[in-house]
């Protein structure tokens, strides 16, 4: 029976899911990064196919770990070597791109500890990616990306919904109009019910092209942003 109603609820949120992206679908967005052969990030905000762009992964963090990116062979931040990016970005974002850095994926090396553990990630993100100033060593150059995608499909599960808040909190005590906070249709139901209990305002579900995985398809998928 206990299993019965689980399934019966998970069914319930997707039909509620499908039917937001059917009234309110938003714009289509893509991850960029894990292909070598995708060509540039520019060239992929070139296209004129996309609202969202995600850069794909900051991969390792969290727990003591030293936070990582895998840019699948595309450069090499921790060695300067993705610095460049960062005109890239600023040419997607003046065509009204939002360019965002995506954490997590399905292969990284991830989980949260604690509260303050949480905190710590975010004014790592805040200050490495964002609009803080507190790093002398921006992994993908001085742009400032638009927001943070939430990938997050392993890990221990605890302290996403911590993450999200303090992320939050940094934005809006910067008087931030512009950055996102977004998660992605392959994040856990479990977590997806953490985040969506943050009282965070997420919502605009985007479709998702997979054109970095070459399937030339796209899905249309449950998947929230918040503009703060």
């Amino acid at each position: 029976m206990a299993m019965q109603i689980a399934n019966l609820m998970q069914s319930l949120v997707l039909a509620v899911l499908m039917l937001a992206i059917g009234s309110n679908a938003g714009g289509i967005a893509i991850y960029w990064g894990q292909n070598g052969n995708e060509g540039t990030l520019e060239e992929t905000c070139a296209t004129g196919n996309y609202e969202f762009v995600n850069i794909a992964f900051l991969a390792t963090f969290g727990a003591g770990r030293n936070p990582m990116m895998n840019l699948a062979g595309h450069c090499d931040p921790y060695s300067k070597g993705c610095t460049g990016l960062s005109s890239n970005i600023t040419s997607c974002q003046a065509r009204g791109i939002k360019v965002m850095l995506s954490i997590g994926g399905g292969a990284g090396s991830y989980s949260l500890e604690s509260p303050d553990d949480a905190r710590q990630v975010a004014a790592y993100l805040w200050n490495n990616f964002l609009g803080g100033q507190q790093s002398s060593f921006r992994p993908l150059g001085p742009a400032v990306l638009d927001g943070i995608d939430f990938d997050i499909e392993g890990g221990t599960g605890l302290y996403w919904d911590d993450l999200a808040r303090l992320a939050f909190s940094i934005m809006f005590g910067s008087n931030s109009t512009t950055t996102l906070l977004a998660n992605t249709p392959l994040v856990r139901l479990a977590i997806l019910n953490m985040l969506g209990g943050t009282g965070l305002p997420w919502f605009q579900p985007p479709r998702y092209s997979w054109d970095y995985l070459q399937l030339l398809r796209l899905q249309e998928v449950a998947s929230f942003r918040c503009l703060i």
